[in-house]
């Protein structure tokens, strides 16, 4: 496996994962278009492949001066537990980090117990709830990791 940017060919992959992952709240292909061809310029996209060159996972990560947030990241559901995810937020990290980004951002709902384990086990910690963050009503975690080594300049 592999993760790498997304580019321009990635775009249908991406947003079949999208749909899979985040069936009420997905990028749109044409969203996801204009962020691979850098309109947004605080946002990049990691695509994890598999040896054949299928995408099997995505990473959203925007940075945004010494702030990085994981908008989002998926894997494929017959991929799961593979380490796809563990790759992909690794690269996240070192993106943020290489960006300049001394901290890195998330949220998750309170009740996807899996995902709040994951990044447990990476290193970050709640520092908020969000209520009602989600468009169901769901309550959100506000999770963050420190970025110590990270390349960001004072100023």
């Amino acid at each position: 496996m592999t993760v790498r940017s997304a580019g321009p060919d990635d775009v249908a992959a991406i947003a079949a994962l999208e749909l899979e992952a985040f069936p009420d709240d997905a990028w749109t292909p044409e969203y996801l278009q204009v962020a691979i061809d850098g309109k947004m310029p605080t946002v990049r996209i990691l695509v994890a492949e598999d040896a054949t060159g299928k995408v099997v996972g995505h990473a959203l990560v925007s940075v945004v001066y010494e702030i990085a947030e994981l908008q989002r990241i998926a894997t494929a559901e017959q991929q799961r537990r593979r380490g796809i995810g563990g790759a992909l937020l690794a690269a996240s990290v070192d993106l943020a980090r290489s960006e300049g980004a001394d901290r890195l951002l998330l949220e998750v709902r309170e009740n996807n117990v899996a995902a709040i384990e994951f990044y447990h086990r990476a290193g970050f910690v709640e520092i908020d709830r969000r209520e009602r963050y989600y468009r169901d009503g769901a309550t959100g975690l506000v999770l963050a990791m420190e970025l110590p080594g990270s390349t960001a300049t004072s100023g």
